[in-house]
């Protein structure tokens, strides 16, 4: 794999365009940074001023970025990756156009829209600092480099939660995981714990299923995920349920060897030896990088007005980071295209009154 120079994402040298400049191969991702890439090496300048900038690469995040460029917006998107959540989803049924599709299949497409069927300018990039000032914001990204904007959409979404407990970082990568398909590899024919008791986890025990040895379902209430989903792992013969039950703590020796349990308000532990963890407990919105300029939930999520706008003037967001109702990629898309909508009416707003003051002038 290769980086594209412009915009930092990883590029299949197989599929990627290539020109040689100043005696060196150069890998694209698309026609837009190449033709960025010559355009910078011309003026020997790089752009780091927008009228819009979108943060974060999910299915919000993407899908506003794709209606800020049909709508000829002057448009930016920073995003640490593309995908966010919907990468590890396997099962997407009945989102518009598809009766079922994986995550990564769904993200494949909106990544084409964005980079060839209507190109944005983009980063591979965290964003470390956002600072409002007169007529914008100033976002300071991972290299430090500082880009301004008159308006921002925030679609960084959430993450998974963590159980903090002792070795659950210890064994990070060495046995405990988040659910994530690759590493099923690691645990097959294997005895797994999957904990958490809602429609994720159950997920991941479904997928372990006819892969892992044995899988315990370890959860601190009874099963809250949707009965048909529950009846199908009922009649799964290598599934152990442990519900209303505390994880106490991971053990092994480099790598994952057991879990020890309770049941709640027992003194008796149990552990289980287990090559593999599965944590499924819930996610957390991403909003502390905003969280100084607007008002959030009790929840942590960003508050929104029905047109996405923020507390804050100037400043959007969309999906799973906001209050919004139902955290499902199809309610993110729409978000999303809604709050490129909104942000470039603000846009247009911002023109006009700074006409009429100009008009009033004379």
């Amino acid at each position: 794999m290769e980086r594209d120079p412009i915009c930092h994402m990883e590029v299949s040298e197989k599929t990627a365009l290539t020109i040689e400049y100043d005696g060196r191969t150069f890998y694209f991702c698309s026609e837009g940074c190449l033709d960025k890439f010559m355009t910078e090496r011309s003026r020997k300048s790089l752009k780091t001023s927008y009228d819009l900038i979108i943060i974060g690469g999910g299915p919000a995040g993407l899908t506003a970025a794709v209606y800020a460029a049909t709508l000829k917006t002057d448009a930016f998107l920073l995003a640490r990756d593309l995908g966010g959540q919907a990468i590890d989803s396997t099962k997407i049924e009945n989102y518009m156009g598809y009766d079922f599709i994986t995550g990564p299949e769904l993200v494949e497409r909106f990544q084409y829209q964005l980079i060839h069927s209507h190109y944005m300018d983009h980063l591979m990039s965290d964003v470390e600092k956002i600072e409002p000032l007169e007529g914008g914001f100033h976002i300071t990204t991972g290299e430090l480099k500082k880009y301004f904007a008159k308006t921002l959409i925030i679609t960084t979404g959430m993450t998974r939660r963590k159980l903090k407990i002792p070795g659950e970082e210890e064994y990070q990568r060495k046995g405990i995981f988040y659910g994530s398909l690759q590493d099923f590899s690691f645990v097959q024919g294997e005895d797994v714990a999957v904990i958490g008791g809602g429609n994720s986890a159950l997920q991941v025990v479904e997928n372990l299923h006819g892969i892992a040895k044995n899988i315990h379902i370890i959860s601190d209430l009874k099963l809250t995920g949707d009965p048909a989903i529950i009846a199908r792992i009922n009649t799964f013969s290598n599934v152990q349920k442990y519900e209303e039950y505390k994880i106490i703590e991971f053990s092994g020796q480099d790598t994952l060897a057991s879990i020890i349990i309770r049941k709640k308000a027992e003194e008796k532990t149990i552990r289980l030896p287990v090559k593999g963890a599965f944590i499924a407990i819930g996610l957390q919105p991403n909003s502390a990088l905003v969280s100084h300029l607007l008002k959030l939930n009790e929840k942590g999520e960003i508050m929104i007005q029905p047109d996405c706008s923020t507390s804050h003037p100037g400043l959007f967001a969309a999906g799973d980071v906001t209050d919004a109702y139902g955290k499902r990629i199809i309610i993110a898309s729409g978000e999303g295209a809604k709050a490129a909508m909104a942000a470039r009416q603000y846009i247009l707003n911002l023109r006009k009154n700074k006409f009429k003051e100009k008009a009033n002038e004379y």
